[in-house]
């Protein structure tokens, strides 16, 4: 069974072509597991191709919402990758108003009519939600738009509707109506360098934090500034322990422990497994 989980990572990406094999091991060897997060259909393919491959990878499948044009429909593939065992959540999926200009009132309805498909779609195949969302500079713009969205879907779907808040920056009002709908929120090497996050990480209930390392991005100290890795989840845990107060091993076990009740279904395989 693992001791650590990275609730989202991207090791199919290039930055890992030419050692991906052998971080994998390295991550196993440490007792990590961690989900391989899909940005698009190609990346999804590779990303199940690797949790089949791997006991200690699973999947998530979705649309990126910061690729879209105004061209841009729901990709009706996804509905046949979702069914795959390992694929464990949607996503990443949500809206991404960061580099939008305030005229593109068109594109956040794109971003929105097939965020809710995929929203439709974790409904369909029971499987949690993995959100991505990104606010206009300076903004939480993009966090009351899906907040508005998911308390539509939460007001007729009820608990039905799960999912966890990918590399989580938004106010506490925030945190709190996602608390609020049963949803999870997950923190990233960044709270290893900055302050900005320590009351959020206070605040939120033990039982509703999940660690991540979004890798192969925003690498934690002391790697800053290199390439980040599911093995640096560790350092994750390790700050929110220090900044709750509370003894690593208690962290360590809940955050864990959180994954494994939220995501189901990786409970299940690695039970399964030789893990």
């Amino acid at each position: 069974m693992f001791e650590y989980f990275d609730i989202h990572s991207h090791i199919d990406f290039p930055d890992f072509d030419l050692d991906r094999e052998e971080e994998i091991v390295r991550i196993k060897e440490k007792k990590i597991g961690t989900t391989t997060v899909g940005v698009g259909f190609d990346s999804c393919q590779r990303a199940i191709a690797l949790a089949e491959k791997h006991d200690n990878l699973f999947a998530c499948v979705g649309e990126h919402p910061g690729d879209f044009d105004l061209n841009s429909v729901f990709d009706e593939r996804l509905l046949e990758l979702a069914k795959n065992p390992k694929v464990v959540s949607i996503g990443e999926t949500g809206l991404d108003y960061y580099r939008l200009k305030s005229k593109d009132e068109n594109l956040k309805k794109v971003q929105k009519k097939i965020f809710e498909s995929q929203i439709d779609l974790s409904l369909s195949v029971s499987k949690p939600l993995m959100l991505h969302v990104r606010g206009s500079k300076g903004s939480q713009d993009a966090y009351y738009d899906a907040l508005e969205i998911l308390e539509h879907y939460h007001s007729t779907s009820g608990d039905k509707l799960k999912g966890n808040a990918h590399f989580f920056a938004g106010d506490m009002d925030v945190l709190k109506r996602f608390i609020a709908i049963g949803f999870t929120v997950s923190f990233t090497g960044v709270i290893t360098f900055t302050n900005d996050y320590d009351e959020l990480i206070k605040y939120t209930p033990l039982d509703m934090i999940m660690s991540e390392t979004d890798a192969p991005f925003v690498a934690p100290v002391p790697h800053r500034g290199g390439r980040n890795s599911p093995l640096y989840v560790i350092e994750v845990v390790k700050k929110i322990a220090e900044i709750r107060n509370e003894p690593f091993d208690v962290v360590k076990t809940a955050l864990l422990n959180n994954v494994l009740r939220h995501f189901p279904q990786i409970s299940a395989i690695a039970s399964s497994s030789s893990l």
